[in-house]
């Protein structure tokens, strides 16, 4: 079992210090998908004039941009990160630097046009969004008395981006790690190949904590993990079961996979189900007919 975290105390706009170069505001976005909202963090030193950078801005929302701009508090804003281009990630951030007084805008490239399965999800892709600055794998942002590495973590989306803060061994993880869920991978542009690498890239560091886009802090990080990734081979497994048993199609499989499951969530669970088999058929274990998507048939080979 995965040892979730979800208990955590906030309240909407509020700014908490979370750690001692680290404070949080968090969106009033709640939903499926955010759980609580999007937790904006604020990376620097908490005295006047101090430089900070603002990793996850979060929705259009203008309460939330009030709320981040009463938080640096006085504060210079030198950076602003974004993990990927969903809307409850990216879309505050022009805003915000303008706000600020134009602080540069950093994220990895995003998608060429929009493939994310925002239908089933609610997760559309922000499709003006277009950073200042191309951030790749181990590119480092640094500031006033802290330090960034970009790390390219795919598979919850392509361009999916984390953050090392090295003075603190933590890890921004976006939407690829979170303490209260798994992680949606949804084809065409999420990739469960890509996101189990990202996985054993994330464990092989040691990070002391991960901090995810939403929910609380994960402290036990390697235990986590080892159960995030154990999880994703089980369902695997799963499917692989599920086929073994008779059934050909997505719309079979999900029913018996995710029973105890609110059927709100079926479609997100389609897609997850979807990433595994397009996995499977990648790895030559599945077949599909015609081609690995929602609606096709799939047979062990």
């Amino acid at each position: 079992m995965i040892p979730y975290v979800r208990q955590f105390d906030f309240a909407y706009g509020r700014r908490d210090q979370v750690s001692p170069l680290l404070q949080r505001v968090i969106a009033d976005n709640p939903g499926p998908f955010t759980f609580t909202g999007t937790g904006t963090y604020i990376v620097g030193r908490d005295m006047p004039g101090a430089g900070v950078a603002v990793i996850d801005p979060g929705p259009d929302d203008e309460r939330h941009l009030h709320a981040l701009v009463r938080a640096v508090n006085g504060r210079r804003v030198s950076h602003i990160l974004v993990t990927h281009t969903h809307r409850d990630h990216a879309p505050l951030s022009r805003g915000l630097a303008q706000a600020v007084g134009g602080a540069p805008i950093l994220a990895a490239k995003p998608p060429q046009k929009t493939v994310h399965a925002s239908a089933a999800l609610d997760e559309d892709d922000d499709a003006d969004f277009a950073p200042d600055i191309i951030l790749s794998d181990g590119d480092m942002v640094e500031g006033d008395g802290w330090t960034l590495e970009a790390m390219a973590t795919p598979g919850h989306a392509s361009n999916h981006m984390a953050f090392v803060l090295r003075e603190e061994n933590a890890l921004f993880s976006g939407d690829h790690v979170m303490g209260w869920s798994t992680s949606v991978v949804a084809p065409p542009d999420g990739d469960m190949a890509a996101y189990m690498d990202s996985l054993d890239r994330v464990l092989a560091r040691g990070f002391s904590t991960i901090w995810p886009t939403h929910g609380p802090a994960i402290t036990q990080v390697a235990p986590f993990l080892k159960a995030y990734r154990h999880h994703r081979l089980e369902r695997e497994a799963q499917v692989l079961a599920r086929l073994a048993v008779g059934d050909e199609t997505i719309a079979q499989m999900v029913p018996a996979l995710y029973a105890a499951v609110d059927q709100r969530l079926w479609p997100a669970a389609s897609l997850s189900v979807l990433a595994h088999l397009v996995a499977l058929v990648d790895r030559g274990v599945v077949a599909a007919s015609p081609q690995p998507v929602l609606e096709a048939r799939y047979r062990i080979l």
